[in-house]
């Protein structure tokens, strides 16, 4: 396992909730600490309307893995196996996932995004890397 690697395997057993929510959905109070997790700025809103806390584009996917990706749900487990290799590859993206896992560790949080398609973009891919990365702190990988 290599350094990096292991940067995303080191998530605590602690995760508080983390939830997905479009950014277009009205903001709650039960959303926690809402965290925009895509690279642009989504389209008709203002910052007020957004509610958001922060702006991770460090997170987001490359635009040419998006480009790629086109929300095609055939290319959906290779997106992921290759947006989890973008997070590990360079410190910008490593860094941002580090430090959305550590406000997982603290509170409950939403990742929130901007795509139309609820079932396959980068906040559920951003889940799961999580929720992977927990299960393997917790099994000690």
């Amino acid at each position: 396992m290599t350094k990096r690697s292991r940067n995303l395997s080191s998530l605590s057993a602690q995760t508080s909730t983390v939830s997905i929510k479009r950014v277009y959905e009205e903001p709650s109070s039960k959303d926690g600490y809402r965290i925009l997790v895509d690279r642009l700025w989504p389209r008709g809103l203002t910052k007020e309307a957004a509610s958001i806390d922060l702006w991770l584009k460090d997170v987001a996917p490359s635009a040419e893995l998006r480009a790629w990706f086109g929300h095609e749900p055939a290319r959906w487990p290779h997106f992921v196996r290759r947006y989890r290799l973008e997070l590990q590859a360079a410190a910008g993206p490593r860094e941002a996932f580090d430090h959305m896992r550590k406000l997982a560790d603290e509170r409950a949080v939403t990742l929130v995004y901007g795509a139309k398609n609820e079932a396959h973009n980068n906040a559920v891919a951003l889940k799961q890397i999580l929720a992977e990365a927990n299960r393997n702190a917790t099994e000690g990988k």
